[in-house]
């Protein structure tokens, strides 16, 4: 295992609010995470059922770096296959999504079926007597694809490459009553996908959707508008396994303006109004009162619920410094039209242009670029506190607890 090209600033084992800069900076550090954490035993969300609905049907994707498929087989399962010929490793399937019967490797013509099975070898026997694998027998069911381990969530689909990975399950443990609140088992609809490169660290970006103290701070539109402000209800949960949750509540979000007020935060604005208020209209949905509900899959899914939008966010990380955001949004088939409308709407809250996230990759490029060249220097999350509570929700919004508890586990997987 390469080493960290240079040793860490001083990190004691239990502190887990200085993070030191090196963590988003040293390319070491980061092809040590794709074999700990990404082919480690964690749980990495790949796509939905929804997206492969029919035998052959395909989408191609990542695990860290690693290429894979997410596809259905003759049997109606799914399946995540690495995406790697076996013969002399080439990508087996090049296009974003599409639907084959047969998958052909394009370099030699191995094919193989949607489960990964080698069905295909030409000139096996070679030509005329001459050539071929006889004098080298080819055994084709040890010649598939990689196949994954995989678990299905209510359409949400995970895989990882462990054995001695937990059921998915125990790994999402808190956040497993949040997060099937949204995917409550009904069929599920895609309604579009964003996407946008970011040059900033990975992690950077797990820290970002973990932190309510940013949210009401650096988003002009959800301060002012009443979808998250620190003042309002709310709480943050750590687990673990490095998942967890955030959740603003509307009731009562209307008055909690007076401290924005007296602080003079340049992200309140009290005279701003909407040309169409429809925007933020809220149409009866999930029975409750959630303006905005986040939910982390470590290592790589987020999952939001704002207002009516609902997405998921795929993280794939690119190299130290670069990751791809992948937001896919979803609606249940067969919900109302004015329902689905207005999901349709509020996309245009979310995504590399939308009114509340297109402050957050602003945020984390002007990190990546002011940690370069740090000699030590270290992060302080020590908002509420310097403790981790994993399983135990905060009741506020002026904490990084949950963030303390994402390095607590970072560590683990890590050995650091």
């Amino acid at each position: 295992m390469t080493a960290p090209t240079e040793s860490f600033w001083p990190w004691p084992a239990e502190d887990t609010a200085h993070v030191p800069y090196r963590v988003f900076t040293d390319a070491a550090l980061f092809q040590q995470e794709q074999a700990r954490i990404f082919q480690g035993p964690t749980w990495s969300y790949v796509g939905l059922e929804a997206e492969v609905p029919g035998e052959g049907s395909f989408r191609t994707t990542h695990i860290g770096e690693v290429p894979v498929i997410l596809s259905r087989g003759a049997d109606g399962r799914v399946h995540v296959l690495v995406n790697r010929c076996a013969h002399r490793g080439a990508l087996v399937l090049r296009e974003a999504c599409g639907q084959k019967k047969r998958f052909n490797c394009i370099y030699h013509q191995w094919g193989y079926d949607p489960d990964g099975t080698l069905r295909a070898v030409p000139f096996k026997q070679g030509v005329e007597g001459h050539g071929g694998y006889r004098d080298s027998p080819l055994d084709m069911t040890a010649r598939g694809l990689r196949a994954l381990r995989v678990e299905v969530l209510n359409g949400l689909v995970f895989a990882t490459f462990r054995d001695d990975t937990p059921p998915l399950r125990d790994y999402l443990g808190g956040v497993w009553p949040q997060l099937t609140r949204v995917f409550d088992g009904r069929p599920l609809e895609v309604l579009g996908y964003l996407r946008q490169r970011v040059k900033a660290n990975w992690k950077l970006y797990f820290e970002n959707v973990k932190d309510p103290y940013h949210a009401g701070l650096l988003h002009l539109f959800v301060a002012t508008f009443g979808l998250f402000r620190s003042t309002q209800r709310g709480e943050t949960l750590a687990e673990p396994s490095g998942c967890g949750h955030l959740v603003s509540y509307q009731s009562g979000a209307q008055e909690k303006t007076e401290q924005y007020e007296q602080q003079g935060l340049a992200t309140y604005r009290k005279g701003y109004r909407l040309r169409a208020p429809e925007l933020m209209r809220k149409l009866p949905d999930l029975d409750d009162d959630v303006a905005v509900s986040i939910q982390t899959v470590f290592p790589s899914l987020v999952i939001h619920r704002i207002s009516n939008s609902l997405a998921t966010r795929q993280v794939l990380p690119r190299s130290v410094d670069e990751f791809d955001l992948v937001w896919t949004l979803v609606g249940y088939a067969g919900e109302p039209t004015a329902l689905r409308q207005q999901r349709i709407l509020q996309a245009n809250l979310v995504g590399p242009s939308g009114y509340i996230s297109l402050e957050d990759v602003e945020a984390l490029e002007v990190v990546q670029r002011g940690i370069q060249g740090e000699r030590g220097d270290a992060a302080f999350v020590g908002l509420g506190g310097t403790r981790v509570l994993f399983g135990e929700p905060e009741r506020d919004l002026a904490n990084e607890t949950a963030l303390r508890g994402f390095w607590k586990t970072w560590r683990g997987l890590m050995e650091l």
